[in-house]
């Protein structure tokens, strides 16, 4: 149980002047994103009362109005008067940036808001929050406007709990958009949940009375069970690691799969740390060591070793690890940066992993096999992973569908669009600007490579082609700084077989060049579905809604052409509404949720049919486009 949570407890580092002129800076974006990680801060205090003991129930409310409610049943945040200050602690807490209870270790031993800024952040940027606290047999209430006290905290009434509330409502002049999205918010609390057993959490949506409720006893066991759902598994059940060293506690779930890629998730404090750090490199290495330890050992490989990306071929994997002081890269909090924590983790990992493969022969037989016949596919495509690196003249390369490049040469002014068939290529290459677009064909259907290993994924010549003109290499050699195009945009055309091959496409993205998506460099043309033409009035349309609100209004006399090849497109006509700078309309392509993306890449693309059939029978009712 942690200790008394009082006033004295409350440390204040500066003020809270710059979060409603830089917002980006405190919350990563004013775009849909940061307004969920509006929610998701309010929601980690919660978690660190958790994390604390003293917390077992959170409820999340979506209003109406899209003003949200955040409930738990911990301690409640400090009323007494603050030492120093001279005012209530709780309004120190809501309106200093760096003010918490966070920064001795003493309230508590671990948390994932370390900064201090969370909640204080959300009272900035929202149009008004209130703040109210169950505590010592009294209810406390303070409200504030953009961030500012709106009156003094007052007693509304006498309860016999204890806890937090926060409704806020974002500020529609900071946001892009003030509507959230409940599945959004779903997959981060369900995510909550598996990686604090025990906790319920509840999220309810006013506006659509929705509701789902997230409990569970098997942690991070349960976690990597429900990303491998739809997956054929080598052994079950998952491979669990726990160890603690040095006040750090590191829990390891780890399961393999008959699939080719690697799904990898860590956090620090229950903060999902996107971008990796010192926890996933100490795991990445005690793996590969181990594994290849044993393989020596037992005689089950001769000569040379068995690399990072073999022993991780088909790994579904959630690291999760408690830091009393964690040094995370930005507030946003998606890389940790504690050196000692790498050897730590890499220490504890070997000796629990090596036990563990030694206690289960047939376990470890399993993975290791698989691991040798990915490193032999791995020897087979290394010729081929070697033309992608080199500094050729793209042009002399033997591609498939000629890439027709852009003159300009800086990565930030050029564009690469990738099309589907030669008539499309042809409309494409005459239509362009060739200052800064370059145009790259694809004939067919590319690999699925949710089905492949690399070595027949490099086979593919649609994708060598892909990854060549590209130029950043894949996998593990990914490296962002070589990509040749910062956008690079699928213009497939509006049916089912381009549907299909834009499908085919963001997998390969997904899975081999992850980092692309993440920088923002994918994107999908939005081509028009009809043009319609009465008289000299010429209008294209890109949905069946617009289609027939113009119809409406035009009356009679009108012709309407359907699009539903590129191919069909004149050049101009293509440059006109897709690919003129200041016309077209492009969708950026991001991965809010890597962990619902991964799952719906498994249910689509992967080896199972029935996740895939029951998909279809799912959401056959809403598909806009059939061919029949």
């Amino acid at each position: 149980m942690a200790g008394e949570y009082q006033a004295s407890d409350i440390q204040v580092l500066e003020g809270l002047e710059a979060v409603r002129k830089r917002p980006s800076m405190y919350i990563g974006s004013t775009d849909a994103r940061g307004l969920h990680h509006l929610v998701y801060e309010v929601v980690d205090n919660s978690i660190d009362e958790v994390l604390a003991g003293v917390c077992t129930d959170i409820t999340v409310v979506i209003r109406k109005d899209n003003s949200i409610t955040v409930t738990d049943n911990g301690r409640g945040i400090p009323t007494g008067m603050h030492p120093i200050y001279g005012k209530p602690a709780l309004e120190i807490v809501m309106t200093k940036l760096h003010a918490g209870g966070k920064f001795d270790n003493k309230t508590y031993k671990v948390s994932g808001g370390l900064h201090g800024v969370g909640v204080s952040v959300v009272n900035a940027l929202s149009l008004w929050l209130e703040a109210k606290v169950r505590l010592e047999g009294k209810v406390f209430l303070q409200r504030f406007e953009r961030g500012i006290p709106a009156g003094e905290m007052e007693v509304v009434g006498t309860t016999a709990d204890t806890g937090t509330e926060i409704t806020f409502l974002a500020d529609p002049t900071i946001f892009e958009t003030t509507e959230y999205a409940f599945d959004t918010l779903a997959n981060r609390l369900r995510e909550l949940a598996f990686l604090n057993s025990g906790v319920n959490i509840t999220l309810i949506d006013e506006r659509t009375s929705k509701e789902k409720n997230f409990c569970y006893d098997g942690g991070i066991v349960s976690f990597v069970e429900k990303l491998n759902t739809n997956k054929e598994v080598l052994h079950e059940p998952p491979i669990l690691l726990a160890n603690e060293k040095d006040g750090i506690t590191v829990e390891i779930a780890m399961q393999y799969s008959t699939s080719y890629s690697e799904t990898i998730y860590t956090f620090v404090n229950s903060i999902n740390t996107i971008e990796g750090g010192t926890h996933l490199s100490g795991f990445k290495a005690a793996l590969t060591r181990s594994l290849n330890d044993y393989a020596r050992q037992n005689a089950l490989i001769k000569n040379g070793s068995i690399s990072g990306d073999d022993t991780r071929e088909g790994l579904t994997c959630v690291i999760k690890v408690q830091i009393p002081s964690p040094q995370f890269e930005g507030q946003t909090k998606t890389k940790l940066g504690n050196s000692e924590v790498k050897g730590i983790v890499e220490s504890l990992v070997t000796q629990s992993l090596g036990e563990f493969l030694e206690e289960h022969p047939a376990v470890a037989r399993k993975i290791i096999e698989k691991a040798i016949v990915a490193s032999q596919a791995r020897e087979a495509a290394r010729k081929a992973r070697e033309l992608t690196r080199r500094k050729t003249v793209l042009e002399s390369t033997s591609l498939p569908g000629k890439l027709a490049d852009c003159s300009e040469k800086d990565p930030a002014l050029s564009e690469l669009f990738i099309v589907e068939g030669d008539s499309a290529g042809g409309s494409a290459k005459q239509g362009r600007d060739r200052h800064t677009q370059a145009v790259l064909p694809l004939r067919g259907k590319i690999l699925n490579v949710e089905k492949a290993r690399l070595d027949k994924i490099f086979k593919n010549k649609e994708i060598f082609a892909l990854i060549t003109a590209i130029g950043a290499g894949i996998g593990e050699e990914f490296d962002l700084s070589k990509c040749r195009y910062h956008k690079i945009i699928i213009m497939t055309d509006a049916d089912v077989d381009g549907a299909h091959i834009r499908t085919l496409l963001l997998t390969f993205f997904f899975r081999y060049m992850k980092e692309l998506i993440d920088a923002g460099y994918i994107y999908i043309a939005q081509p028009p579905l009809y043009k319609i033409k009465k008289g000299k009035r010429m209008e294209y349309v890109y949905s069946d809604e617009e289609k027939d609100r113009l119809v409406t209004e035009m009356e009679k006399g009108y012709e309407i052409q359907r699009y539903k090849g590129l191919g069909e497109m004149n050049p101009d006509q293509l440059w006109e509404t897709t690919m003129h700078h200041g016309q077209r309309t492009l969708l950026r392509v991001t991965s809010e949720d890597a962990i619902a993306a991964d799952e719906i890449f498994t249910i689509l693309m992967g080896e199972k049919v029935e996740p895939r059939k029951e998909f279809i029978q799912t959401y056959a009712t809403s598909v806009k486009v059939l061919d029949i």
